[in-house]
């Protein structure tokens, strides 16, 4: 296992971002990412130490863009989170697959989210702005060049920080999946999961990848966050 893991299978297919991939079970792939990212993601720390704390000026609520959303799972767990803190927050979440937006727009969601079909140089060319931008297991996804134009999107859709979190690419991760995604059938996460996990970065190559500026942070066993904060 060591020796599949030792490089990033980047040019490795996922099921899921398959055009012609079974809609059946994209649907169940993006109906059970609510229970991997709320066990799994570590986002309920991210959530406590980055999010929790911010006061926005003029006690407005908190502006998050959720960039490559999905199913929309994690805004509604955010706005969740915030309404029992009691913490007035507004997340848009976006995903250019119009799969994936309209599964989200489909969603019972709580007041202050919505979602969008649309890429982050769209709302660039907008001239939208928001207090934080976040991504959740989309950097692996993405080449190069796309990685760079994602992170300098971040920084300019982001008034005070951007955080992006992915999994770490390493034998106890991938062990700990194999088994941990048993039980999640009829959909493509036990195998997408498995080849996430050969496509991710380990924290010194995402390091190496990201702009001065950035700063790589374990959010978990099994996760990293790659982070920009507003001078």
């Amino acid at each position: 296992m060591e020796f599949l893991l030792r490089r990033r299978a980047a040019a490795a297919t996922e099921q899921m971002d398959r055009p012609d991939c079974d809609a059946r079970l994209l649907d169940n792939t993006y109906r059970q990412f609510g229970l991997i990212n709320k066990v799994l993601s570590g986002w309920r720390r991210i959530y406590a130490k980055e999010l929790r704390t911010i006061a926005p000026p003029q006690s407005r609520p908190l502006t998050i863009l959720d960039v490559g959303c999905g199913g929309g799972d994690l805004a509604v767990l955010l706005s969740r989170w915030a309404a029992r803190d009691g913490k007035s927050m507004h997340i848009t979440g976006i995903d250019p697959d119009p799969r994936a937006a309209r599964f989200a727009r489909q969603r019972a969601v709580a007041s202050g989210v919505d979602f969008r079909e649309a890429h982050s140089s769209d709302l660039v060319r907008e001239g939208t702005r928001f207090d934080v931008v976040i991504s959740n297991h989309v950097l692996h996804h993405l080449a190069p060049e796309e990685l760079r134009q994602l992170l300098s999107d971040s920084e300019t859709l982001a008034e005070t920080k951007s955080l992006h979190n992915d999994l770490i690419r390493s034998p106890a991760a991938f062990a700990l999946f194999s088994v941990a995604a048993l039980p999640f059938r009829q959909s493509f996460i036990r195998k997408d999961g498995l080849t996430s996990i050969r496509r991710s970065y380990k924290p010194a190559e995402l390091s190496s990848a990201a702009p001065p500026g950035w700063s790589v942070e374990r959010s978990s066993a099994f996760h990293q966050v790659l982070t920009w904060h507003h001078d």
